[in-house]
């Protein structure tokens, strides 16, 4: 794990997870040299301070890409308008809900991510999934070599407890699989993105409520094949992701990208000031994201975000893993989830080392390797290719 703030495991998270979209070192380090003691700041002066270095260098990077445009160079004003919204991304994820202008910020990342997309000539689309009376929005990105009236494969890529659908895309695993022959679909499920953002969908534990719409909506796309759909759920996901697939027995496969067997138990551990935060303002975070009006309230909801007696009801393959130092979900909870797979007719549990990089919570310290397992296993899964 890169350690930029010796002191704030937040803030290093953050970084990181702006590497792993694409951010350039010496940017980090513009951005980053002024914090350092910010960095041991309360959580509402410090993001603070964090922000204003980050929109300024997303701001640098609108100039250099509007002067490109200027010019005809549109393929890199699309890239420096993506990594702008990469900066916007982390600013925006360490922001209290209701710091003031938080929205404004997010509605720009959006705008700048899809700007650069298409300059870019990025196949990457955004479109919405009907879930009652409104919709989910979700990036497709479908495989490479697709041909006219063929029909691939597709990973559904579900968030965690903070991440958004451009965040899940600009860290690769879409790429990974579409050289494979595997499309995607990245959701902002309830309690994530503008699901969350723009529309006031909170979460819920039963995922399978909002995962079956997602199924219904791709076994109708032109493009999926409906027998081959799998999903996909990193961190919080970890969680989502096997209880829908349990659930909804259309899924034809699973994946846990960092295991999150009971997060009912990780929050009292929190509460008693065990493990790692992902976000600052944490419990204000997670009562915003689930709908909870106080923290009480909150732990009452997290009661029923636990897989025991959900993951028994698994029978397609599932993929489970996990860390070796992930300091935010204990490594156990990895061997409950695979130890329940008991249905599962191919169950893998695989644990990332320092031999291989990834060792931190779903891999943020290093995703390439850890991508690149898991997109082998759902080729080899979905029945299309590894080489």
């Amino acid at each position: 794990m890169f350690k930029y703030f010796p002191t704030n495991y937040v803030w290093n998270l953050s970084v990181n997870l702006a590497i792993e979209m694409g951010a350039r070192i010496g940017e980090i380090e513009t951005m980053c040299a002024p914090l350092q003691e910010a960095a041991k700041a309360p959580d509402a002066a410090g993001t603070q301070a964090f922000r204003q270095t980050w929109v300024k260098m997303a701001d640098q990077l609108c100039e250099l890409a509007a002067e490109d445009e200027a010019r005809g160079r549109l393929f890199s004003a699309g890239e420096k308008y993506r990594r702008a919204a990469a900066y916007l991304i982390t600013a925006e994820r360490l922001q209290a809900h209701d710091a003031p202008g938080r929205l404004d910020l997010y509605r720009r990342e959006l705008a700048l991510f899809h700007k650069g997309a298409g300059l870019m000539r990025d196949r990457v689309q955004r479109v919405e999934i009907p879930y009652g009376g409104s919709h989910l929005s979700a990036l497709y990105f479908p495989a490479e070599g697709l041909q006219p009236g063929e029909r691939a494969p597709v990973l559904v890529q579900l968030n965690g407890l903070d991440s958004t659908k451009e965040m899940k895309y600009l860290v690769g695993l879409s790429w990974w699989l579409s050289k494979r022959g595997v499309s995607s679909l990245m959701v902002d499920q309830p309690g994530t993105g503008e699901a969350l953002r723009l529309q006031g969908l909170t979460a819920r534990y039963d995922a399978e409520h909002w995962a079956s719409r997602v199924v219904d909506w791709l076994e109708q796309h032109p493009q999926v094949d409906p027998q081959r759909i799998g999903c996909e759920g990193v961190s919080l996901g970890g969680y989502y992701c096997p209880r829908a697939v349990a659930m909804e027995p259309r899924f034809a496969c699973g994946v846990a990208w960092g295991a999150n067997h009971d997060w009912r138990d990780v929050q009292k551990r929190r509460l008693e000031k065990e493990g790692d935060f992902p976000v600052p303002h944490y419990w204000a975070h997670v009562c915003w994201v689930w709908g909870a009006k106080d923290v009480e309230d909150f732990m009452r909801i997290a009661e029923d975000v636990h897989l025991d007696g959900v993951i028994e009801k698994i029978k397609v393959p599932f993929l489970v893993t996990h860390g070796e130092r992930d300091s935010q979900i204990p490594l156990k909870w990895a061997h409950r989830t695979y130890e329940q797979l008991v249905n599962s007719p191919k169950r893998e549990l695989k644990i990332f080392t320092d031999r291989e990089g990834g060792v931190q919570h779903a891999s943020f310290d290093n995703s390439i390797n850890a991508g690149h397992y898991i997109a082998d296993w759902v080729a080899a899964t979905l029945g299309a290719r590894t080489a």
